[in-house]
């Protein structure tokens, strides 16, 4: 029962915390909505009996994807317009991100305190990183194959879309 519970109130928290990343003007402001989401994405993944995903979950996108997000705001200098610099945030602003960090702490909280494995409808087995690497390199072989071949050819696309044009500036020169 109090699975079942917690798992709606996750899902909740991260619907909500999603469609407050997507309708937000400031993109810090996003990214911080994004990371709760995120959060809320790997209490879900814990709760359903897949810890290693949800440690994955924290580490790769709520650690490193939204680091990554803050450096391209700061490198294109996306920030909000200069009438919104100087104001202090108000609490209509702030409300939302407390109203969503106390939830996911009472969620963690709840969860900590909560035999999970005992519950109906949660998988009473875990799936060792062996386990999950074997499956994921003999049965998935293909999949995990066809996407790093895409993840490749999106390197290289990037690095030909950031690549400096050598003839604009050839024929700036001459002109």
């Amino acid at each position: 029962m109090t699975a079942t519970v917690l798992f709606y109130i996750l899902g909740l928290i991260t619907l909500v915390a999603t469609l407050l990343a997507i309708f937000q003007r400031n993109p810090v402001h996003a990214v911080i909505y994004l990371v709760n989401s995120f959060i809320a994405l790997a209490l879900l993944f814990f709760l359903l009996g897949a810890p290693l995903v949800a440690a994955w979950e924290i580490i790769i996108y709520a650690g490193a994807i939204m680091v990554l997000f803050l450096f391209i705001i700061m490198i294109l200098e996306l920030g909000p317009g200069s009438d919104m610099r100087t104001a202090t945030p108000g609490w209509q602003q702030r409300l939302p991100l407390l109203l969503l960090g106390l939830a996911l702490a009472a969620c963690t909280l709840l969860l900590i305190g909560v035999d999970i494995s005992g519950s109906e409808g949660v998988p009473r087995w875990h799936a060792s990183p062996r386990e999950f690497g074997y499956a994921l390199f003999s049965e998935y072989a293909l999949a995990v194959k066809i996407i790093s071949f895409q993840l490749s050819f999106a390197a290289a696309g990037a690095f030909y879309i950031g690549r400096p044009e050598k003839n604009k500036s050839a024929e700036e020169d001459v002109s």
